[in-house]
């Protein structure tokens, strides 16, 4: 446990209307959501995946609407484990980046970044092993291994595979890579155990926070299970009133069951309210808006001058997770909520987006749509992303790319379709991947996406 935190900067006033008790409730909803959505993974990677700690799930095609997390991507394969260092060190072995592209990160329960892997990790691209160590390890160092301070017992390591490119043969590469993975107790590295590998591509992994009653189910099991900080200490008084107390059976009665729960409904409300306006336009003019600062300059910690912004923490984990502890040249990744005309966007319309000729991108360019209730994909989307790597997708003579989305494809158009629920509202992400200068500089813009028409 630390010995000395900053103060934790203040939530907002109370709400007209919401009593002392609810607003407390809806605070440790805020405070609590990066560690809840840390748990709703680990409950999937347990539950949907039948596994177990030090297991490796993996998608051995890109992902469909089956994988319930915050804002994935449909065109990596995706790696996850989860580990508990309760009863000592955990080795994970990482093999060279030969075959296809691996990057990705070790995340502490609060999923702060403590390590990353790949051409901008700890291991340059050149793999190696990593010890993942406990809260106030004080053991011996291991020998040959990075070492990686964890102050949470649990943890999980989320990594992307990237294949050189849509063809079969180099996603057999991307799975043959993943397969060289090795996660197993330090206790065990004279005879590690058989490695579990166990693919979800096409099934349902549903790591997606429950914002009802269940949510404070899941935050009592994580405090029961992690050390405390000295900055939570006011915060975990507040809990305590209502049933969450390290070392205390969760056991509300039905009155208290019903408040927390319409406290949990409130404050994912008030998330989906505030992420039209999360970070800052990044072309003057457009819509299309960057990520938050806070975490990229605290280190995922959201530890700042004036304390822990629990607020701007709550939103990133909302929507997202897994970020990387040193943001490099991989990626760039721009949201939008709303149209040309600053409208949300919604089921109720079609809309098309134009995307100039000549993407600024060296490995490829998707675009993404998410559900605005949670971030994630939406259930049974046929489509949920059109990327560069698509070879049906049908292209301008200029090179240029118009995309459609709404619940149905307009005719003609079903290529370039991507599926929207009919009366739900929706966000979509374009990545570039391997950014290059033209869109460093912005001197390269991708237009805002304009409405189409409406639903017929």
């Amino acid at each position: 446990m630390p010995t000395k935190d900053p103060q934790t900067t203040s939530e907002p006033a109370l709400h007209a209307g919401t009593t002392v008790a609810m607003q407390q409730a809806i605070d440790a909803v805020v405070w609590g959501t990066p560690i809840v959505s840390f748990d709703a993974m680990r409950e999937a990677f347990f539950r949907d995946a039948g596994c177990e700690f030090n297991d490796i799930v993996f998608l051995s095609r890109p992902a469909d609407w089956r994988l319930r997390i915050t804002t994935p991507n449909a065109s990596a394969l995706y790696v996850l484990f989860m580990f508990n260092s309760g009863d000592g060190p955990v080795i994970l072995e990482v093999p060279p980046a030969a075959g296809a592209g691996l990057f990705g990160s070790i995340l502490d329960a609060w999923q702060v970044p403590r390590a990353d892997i790949g051409p901008q990790g700890e291991d340059a691209g050149k793999g190696g092993r990593f010890a993942l160590l406990p809260p106030d390890y004080k053991g011996p160092a291991i020998a040959d291994a990075i070492p990686v301070p964890v102050p949470t017992y649990n943890g999980y390591g989320a990594f992307r595979v990237i294949p050189d490119d849509a063809s079969d043969q180099a996603r057999l590469r991307a799975i043959a890579l993943i397969k060289k993975l090795r996660v197993y107790p330090f206790a065990r590295v004279a005879q590690p155990p058989q490695q579990v590998f166990v693919d979800m591509a096409g099934k349902l992994f549903d790591g997606i926070v429950s914002y009802d009653e269940r949510f404070f189910a899941s935050l009592a099991r994580m405090v029961d299970e992690e050390p405390a900080y000295l900055r939570d200490a006011e915060m975990l008084g507040v809990l305590s009133t209502f049933g969450v107390e390290h070392g205390r059976p969760y056991a509300p009665d039905p009155a208290m069951r019903q408040l927390l729960g319409e406290a949990a409904r409130a404050a994912r409300d008030r998330f989906v309210a505030m992420a039209p306006d999360e970070g800052s336009p990044y072309w003057a003019g457009r819509h299309w808006r960057s990520p938050s600062p806070v975490g990229a300059t605290t280190g995922f910690t959201f530890v700042t001058a004036d304390g822990l912004d629990r607020t701007a923490r709550a939103m990133m984990y909302f929507l997202a997770c897994a970020p990387p502890a040193r943001l490099g040249a991989a990626s760039v990744y721009l949201t939008a909520f709303v149209d040309a005309e600053g409208n949300e966007l919604t089921g109720d319309k079609v809309y098309r987006l134009h995307v100039p000729a000549h993407v600024p991108a060296k490995q490829f360019w998707a675009c993404t749509v998410y559900a605005a209730a949670d971030a994630a994909f939406m259930r049974y989307s046929p489509r949920v992303e059109a990327n560069s790597y698509d070879t049906t997708i049908v292209t301008n003579e200029d090179g240029s790319v118009e995309l459609y989305f709404g619940p149905e494809p307009p005719p003609g158009h079903e290529a370039n379709w991507i599926y929207t629920a009919p009366n739900a509202g929706w966000f979509t992400m374009f990545r570039f991947y391997g950014p290059e200068e033209p869109v460093l500089d912005k001197s390269w813009q991708l237009p805002d996406i304009e409405p189409y028409g409406d639903v017929h």
